[in-house]
């Protein structure tokens, strides 16, 4: 069986037709003359390729089986600056942030559904802000009353010391560690004059008259029965049991 004479590109016989050499292959003259399906650059003195019934250059070939850009839907040839994530690819600077439309590039981004944050972005419009200084909290942070804090934000009013993980007292919206609770908030004990903390022992408090007293100093003046919980007589801001009050 005689070998086939076709065109090299085309496929179409060539038997009893005009064909030229090209690149070492028969080319029929309807190839030869032809021009780049994509760029129309003249193919007559160029190297070309047929392909899905198209005849196109060296470069758009290239450019037909490379990468699309998820940005601008152009190829992404080689040399080309990209970014890929997740199999999709850009251009460098078709990676932008879906807000601000900045070129992300190959700086930090966070993910959100089909879009992408800058890491600007997504603190305004995504991140907890601190309630004391009103920037995002982007690590680190706690949780007092359903209310998000730095942690380098949460200090004792008086001192500054950082308060998470320790024990702390708030009043008026105001915190305090133990210490400076104890030595500038904390009201004295009628009976034995110290802070009263509400911390360990002593943390139930009996109060009256304006006045408070640790539930073990809470006793009577004259026989020092503990009173906490028990009828007792007041008289001349002193505390009496009733027995010892009928002697006065």
């Amino acid at each position: 069986m005689a070998e086939k004479f076709d065109c090299h590109y085309c496929r179409d016989p060539l038997q009893g037709k005009k064909y030229v050499q090209k690149d070492g292959h028969h080319c029929c003259l309807k190839c030869f003359d032809k021009f780049c399906a994509k760029c129309l650059h003249p193919l007559a003195n160029e190297t070309f390729v047929a392909k899905d019934n198209k005849i196109l250059c060296n470069k758009c070939t290239t450019r037909e089986d490379s990468p699309k850009c998820k940005g601008c839907f152009k190829a992404i040839v080689a040399g080309d600056q990209n970014v890929e994530y997740k199999g999709t690819v850009w251009h460098k600077d078709c990676f932008t942030c879906s807000n601000c439309k900045q070129v992300i590039g190959t700086g930090s981004f966070f993910p959100k559904g089909e879009d992408f944050y800058c890491v600007t972005c997504h603190e305004t419009k995504f991140a907890k802000h601190c309630v004391k200084c009103n920037k995002a909290i982007t690590s680190g942070g706690i949780t007092y009353q359903d209310q998000p804090w730095h942690a380098d934000c949460f200090v004792c009013v008086t001192c500054s010391k950082k308060l998470a993980g320790q024990r702390f007292t708030a009043v008026e919206d105001q915190y305090y560690c133990v210490d400076c609770y104890k030595n500038f908030v904390a009201k004295k004990c009628a009976g034995c004059k110290n802070p009263i903390t509400g911390f360990g022992k002593g943390s139930s408090v009996v109060a009256y008259e304006g006045q408070s007293w640790h539930d073990y100093c809470f006793h009577c003046k004259k026989c020092s029965v503990n009173l906490a919980n028990k009828r007792f007589v007041f008289h001349q801001e002193q505390v009496y049991c009733p027995d010892c009050a009928k002697k006065l």
